[in-house]
């Protein structure tokens, strides 16, 4: 699935996909529970990565977080820009974040790799490194099940990825696993996530 294909899906249903996600309100009480419990440990620039319509950029913006979203899909950043106008939002790729090297105190992406083909997971998780400073903090939130598994998502083709199979992409990027979160509910997709530390000295992540 290429970048054009994605931001062209996202694109045609943002303001469908707006309606139904596009409020902190529709997010689960332990997702939030989890993204605030790791943004309040955090001192420095965060950027969300993937940031939709701008949601979780906003909630972290009430609680003090000096925090920009990022997202490929134009409409997303027009809309988050009216609904958080004093938060920072611009378009840009996951591929090439706008953050000097080592710069960020965190990265937040929210089930934002879901649709990267498993072939281009390792190049995102490698700019992640890149940009965030030695200790830096990542959150990484994405579907649990067979790894590299894809399925027919509501907007374009995504994929699963399991948590230890992550973990292992993650280590190979320069990061330390902190903690790992799992939860099933009824009638969805199981959802994990991970937080990851950026190590003080990386191997080949420079």
């Amino acid at each position: 699935m290429s970048l054009r294909a994605v931001r062209a899906a996202y694109s045609a249903r943002s303001a469908e996909y707006t309606s139904l996600f596009g409020s902190i309100s529709s997010t689960h009480p332990a997702d939030r529970d989890l993204v605030l419990s790791w943004a309040q440990g955090l001192s420095g620039e965060v950027i969300d990565a993937g940031c939709g319509p701008g949601q979780w950029t906003a909630f972290l913006h009430s609680t003090g977080v000096d925090v920009q979203g990022v997202d490929l899909v134009p409409e997303f950043i027009e809309t988050a820009k009216r609904f958080c106008p004093e938060a920072r939002f611009s378009v840009g790729s996951l591929q090439r974040l706008p953050a000097p090297d080592h710069s960020l105190a965190g990265i937040l992406a929210w089930y934002s790799l879901i649709h990267t083909p498993p072939a281009g997971i390792s190049r995102v998780l490698n700019e992640f490194a890149r940009c965030l400073a030695p200790g830096g903090s990542l959150l990484l939130g994405f579907f649990d099940g067979p790894a590299g598994e894809q399925f027919p998502h509501a907007v374009t083709s995504a994929y699963f990825w399991s948590v230890e199979e992550m973990s292992g992409l993650l280590q190979e990027a320069g990061f330390s696993i902190v903690s790992r979160h799992s939860r099933v509910d009824p009638g969805v997709r199981p959802h994990a996530a991970i937080v990851a530390k950026r190590l003080l000295t990386p191997g080949r992540v420079g």
